[in-house]
Parts: structure tokens; sequence; C-alpha cells
């Protein structure tokens, strides 16, 4: 899932890239891991002795969005930003490599532009201070550094082109910059509208190849730069405004939480104790696949975390049981699908974020949904599988007692999790740091695996991943806010109010599903559901629709364009962690995703599925 308009990745045997690079993961890690003790601390201090430390929020916050800026620079380094190849890679070879130089060469832009802005934001918020007394440079200055690193990374890939590609990708992009500004200077009122500029500009980038969050952000830095009243700080400051909350925390902890499972052998020995005891049934590796994916969704919030983690252990093992490749990669995709509503998912915590729902209440809406399709998909498993041919090749051998030793130690951190939601004891954020330190205390002290290198290695790896979904997040917050300014979300609730006052609740919930399928396909899921969350949760409030309800429609919509053929981006992450060409799974994913589609449905048109849960405990 990497874009070409940056790879290949950086030379790393280059002694400064090296050094810039391992240093941009060091940062990253270490604020990581400092916010991780910030927030433990802060819990023990009004918890055990009624002294809540004022400062901690803010603390935490501001390491998050130094963290996230970091580890999106090393993502860059590595050419791991997620972007939609299909349309590129149908172009002829030399337009592509123009292509591929005009997206690096706006990355290099858009990335410059956020560090010069975030750089100058912090000058001007000199002396400030939030609510706590802390400098309120202390939050833009470790993004502008970040953004600075990413800069250098992608001003290095760019530079490696061949120049004649890279000088006509310059000139291409200043033409039809000049081309505006000559155009707005002598005729201004036969300008598009800015709206379309907006919408051509983005949709040319993400089919060109450029990374699906640059593509956001340049989207709406067309209108900052197209409007001569809004300065660039403005960007900067929407980009951090949209992950500097303490909610958003709870992603990079999740996403540490499914590294160190992997690191400390939780994971193996969790998928291997569900070999062991379902393996031998009739399509019993396909239910261990779909079993493993719900068990790993209720511990680490990362979609594909889980799909890495499940799928590196079982599609080997559908190999050597002679299952067609493509069919176990299927169905890995579709279960991931299923499992976007267990807890802790990241984009139930981000739709709760941005729409303004209650995190916990959307957590239990979920699990009810996500049942009903884990059932579908271990029935359809068990109807149309066949029983392994060689059972040893699936089986693994080892103690038994130590898997389930493996698992009860996995469950403890399910429980952990969903007893610290219902008690009420933390927030979301807080409990996803308890479960980090839950998997580096008691993993390491049960089996004895996770090294300090190893360890290491998992806060770099959740750092990066992290700052992936962050800085994704960021560009659009500030796209959301462009579009605000823009009305956007008063017409488009006003046209689906009138839509469903003349035809009922039931179009604008297909119509919600629609969008949220198609944009899931284009975009990264967070992105799709910050621009739209906020547009059409408040509509169907409006329409007495309940929010949770709704808002688990969406997620599972989402979900479905993810992983949908052609363009979804997690059908291509399945693809690449299981060495198959996507063309080998397009056939079975659709059979699967017209199962998870028709369980939408049935979770749609009927509420009690996604509300019953939480009204019984009282959300």
């Amino acid at each position: 899932m990497k874009t070409a308009a940056v790879a290949p990745a950086l030379n790393l045997g280059r002694p400064v890239t090296g050094l810039l690079l391992s240093l941009s993961d060091a940062i990253a890690a270490v604020l990581l891991a400092l916010d991780l003790i910030v927030v433990i601390g802060s819990v023990l201090a009004r918890s055990w002795f009624d002294a809540p430390v004022e400062w901690s929020d803010d603390v935490a916050r501001g390491l998050m969005v130094g963290s996230s800026f970091f580890g999106a620079a090393s993502a860059v380094a590595r050419s791991e930003n997620p972007g939609v190849e299909f349309f590129a890679a149908m172009l002829p070879a030399s337009l592509r490599r123009r292509f591929d130089a005009a997206a690096a060469v706006l990355v290099v832009v858009i990335a410059a532009y956020v560090s010069f802005n975030a750089f100058k934001l912090g000058w001007i918020t000199t002396g400030q201070t939030t609510g706590s007394g802390l400098p309120l440079e202390w939050t833009f200055l470790p993004m502008a550094g970040g953004a600075l690193f990413m800069t250098v990374f992608a001003a290095e890939i760019a530079l490696r082109r061949p120049s004649r590609e890279l000088l006509e990708a310059v000139a291409v992009l200043a033409l039809v910059w000049g081309t505006f500004m000559v155009w707005s200077i002598f005729a201004p009122d036969t300008l598009p509208q800015v709206g379309l500029l907006m919408a051509l500009g983005f949709v040319v980038a993400l089919l060109g190849g450029l990374p699906i969050g640059f593509s956001i952000a340049l989207a709406a830095l067309v209108y900052i730069w197209l409007d001569e009243y809004l300065p660039g700080v403005i960007f900067a400051q929407q980009m951090a405004r949209g992950i500097d909350n303490f909610v958003l925390l709870a992603i990079p902890f999740f996403i540490l939480v499914g590294y160190l499972m992997e690191a400390n052998g939780m994971s193996v020995r969790l998928i291997e104790l569900l070999q062991r005891l379902v393996g031998r049934m009739r399509g019993g590796l396909n239910v261990v696949m779909v079993l493993s994916m719900v068990l790993f969704s209720g511990i680490s919030g990362s979609k594909m975390a889980d799909v890495a983690a499940v799928g590196s252990v079982l599609i080997p093992a559908a190999r050597r049981s002679k299952q067609e490749p493509g069919q176990a990669v299927a169905l890995l995709a579709a279960s991931a699908v299923m499992a976007e509503t267990i807890p802790p998912c990241i984009n139930l915590i981000i739709l709760g974020f941005v729409a303004n729902l209650s995190i916990g209440g959307l957590f239990m809406a979920g699990l009810i949904p996500s049942a009903l399709m884990a059932v579908a998909l271990v029935g359809v498993s068990i109807l149309f599988g066949t029983k392994a041919a060689i059972a040893a090749d699936i089986i693994p051998d080892g103690s038994l007692r130590r898997m389930w030793v493996g698992a009860i130690v996995s469950f403890g951190l399910i429980a952990m999790i969903f007893i610290g939601f219902k008690s009420g004891f933390a927030t979301a954020t807080e409990i996803s740091a308890f479960a980090a330190l839950y998997a580096i205390v008691v993993g390491a002290a049960v089996f004895g695996e996770l090294s300090w290198r190893a360890l290491a290695r998992s806060f770099v790896h959740a750092a990066t991943r992290s700052g992936l979904v962050l800085f994704i997040v960021a560009a659009a917050q500030a796209l959301a806010w462009v579009l605000t300014l823009q009305q956007v979300p008063h017409a488009l609730g006003d046209l689906m109010v009138e839509m469903s006052r003349s035809s009922g609740t039931w179009l604008f919930m297909l119509l919600s599903i629609a969008i949220l399928i198609i944009m899931g396909s284009v975009l990264e899921g967070a992105a799709a559901l910050i621009i739209f969350g906020p547009l059409l949760v408040p509509v169907a409030s409006q329409l007495g629709i309940d929010p949770l309800h709704f808002g688990v429609v969406l997620v599972i919509s989402m979900g479905i364009g993810l992983f949908a053929p052609p363009l979804g981006l997690g059908l291509y992450g399945a693809c690449l962690i299981g060495h198959v060409p996507i063309e080998r799974t397009v056939r079975p994913i659709m059979g699967y995703l017209g199962l998870i589609f028709v369980c939408l449905l049935l979770i749609t048109f009927i509420p009690a599925l996604s509300t019953g849960l939480p009204r019984l405990l009282g959300y």
C-alpha cells in the first residue's frame, strides 16, 4: 500500500539520511513513551492520592502532536503513506513517471508549507499559555520540527528522480499555478468556483498517486491559496487542532498494544490455540481466521495491525493446507470489515470525537452488529468449507498449556478494556494507556520474550503507524474546516432532510451508506469519517435516527468501501501481507462483501441490533 509517487524509500545507506531517519524514529518513539508515562502517572495520582495533575492533559496532547508528525515523517522516509495506485498504474510508463514526479514535488511543497507555518505559529504564540499555564508554542514547535524532517525526507526522495522529469514536473506545476494567478488578476469574475477547483485538485492528485493525507491537505490548501484573506498559519493551526485532543491519544496507545502483543508472543499463542481447538473441523482454518480477527480487534484498535498479525500466521497455513491464498486473503479482508465495530476500533474513536458521540456508547453499540457479521462469516466458512486434507500442516505443535496461558493473558487485556469502560474508572485514552502497560509488564513477565530491543521497536512502529493515521486526521480536519467555511454541511443537510421528508428516512440511510462506501474506497477510513461524520450525524438526529445506531452504520459502510476492489486501500494492504495479487482476491471478496452488505442492511433497518445493548447499559 505504497504510492509510486514517493517510492522507492530513502537510500538509508547515506550517512545523513540514515542518521536523520534514526533521529526521527527516536524522537517519535520517545515522545510516545513520555506520553504513556504522563497519562498513567496522571491516573494514578488522581486515583491513589486524590491529587489531579492539572497540566497532564495539555502535556499529553502536545507530546501526541509532536510524536504524530515525527512518526509521519518517518513514514514518508519509508514510503509507507497509503495512496490510490489503481488509476496511475493504468497510465503509459512515460506519463506515469511524470505524474509520480509531480506528486513527489507536491509532497515537498505541502510538507514545507506545513513546517514553515507551524514555526511561524509557534513564534506568534510565544508568550501565550494553555489553560494550565504551559507555553502554547510547545504544541506547534514539535509539529514544525516533524514537518521539517518530513520535508527533508521528501526532498531527498524527489531529488533521486531523473533531473529532466523533476524539472518538467516543477515547470508544469508552476504553469498551472501561474495560469490561475494571471486569470485571477485579469478576469477574476470568470474564474471557476473555488469549490470546483478544490474538488478538481483533489481528484487529479489522488488518482495521480499522491498519498491520501497529502491529497486531502492539497484540497484545503487550494482554498487557502486562492483566498487572499486567509493566512497560511490558519492551515497549520487547523491541522494541529485536528489531533490536539486527549481522546485521540487512544489511537497510538491501542496501536502500540497491537505491536506489543506481537513482540511478546501473545498474538501467536492466541492464534495457535484457536487452530488447536477448531482447526480440524470443516472449514476450520477459515473459522480460525474469523475468530482471530474478532479477538484481535478487541485488543488492538488498528485494523491493519490486526490483519498483519492474523495474516502473517494463517495465510502461510492456508498455503500449506493447499487452500487458495486469494480466497484466504479475501476472507481476511472481509473479517476486518466485520471487526470495524468491535471495540476499541480506531474508527469508532474518531467518529465519536468528530461527531460528539459517546465513545463508550459506540463501543457497546457495535458489539451485536459485529457478532451478526461474524456468525455469518463463520457459517459460510463451515457451509462451503472442506476438512483440511493435511491437518498437521495447519495444527501447530507445542504445549496446549502454554497456549492456554497465552490466551488467558490476552483475555485479561480484553477484560481490562471492557471493565474500564463500564466502570467509568478511566477514559478511553487512559484505558488504552493501561492496556499498553499491561502488555509490557504482564506479557513480558509471563512469556519473557519482550527484550529491550523489541520494546523499542514496538514504540517506533506504533509511532510511525499512528503518525500515518493522525497526519490524515489532521489534514482531514483542515479540509472539514474549509468545507464548513463554504457552508457545505448546511447545504448537504438541507438537501438530505428535504429528500427524506418526501421519501422517508430509509432513503437518507441508503444515501449515507452509499456515500461512505464510495468515500471509504477512495479515502483512508479515518478521513472519510472526519469529513462526512459531522455532516451526516446531525442530519440523522434531526430525522429522529439514533446517533449511536447511525454511527455504527457509517463505520461498517466505510469498512466495506475500505476493503472493496478495485480502489479499497485496505484490500491492497491485505494482499501485500498475504503476498497475493489483488486480481486473485476480487471474485471471492465480492462474495464476502455481499454477505457483509446484507448484514449491514439488517443492522440499518433493525435499529435494536445496535441500540439494545447501549440502552441496557445506560448509554
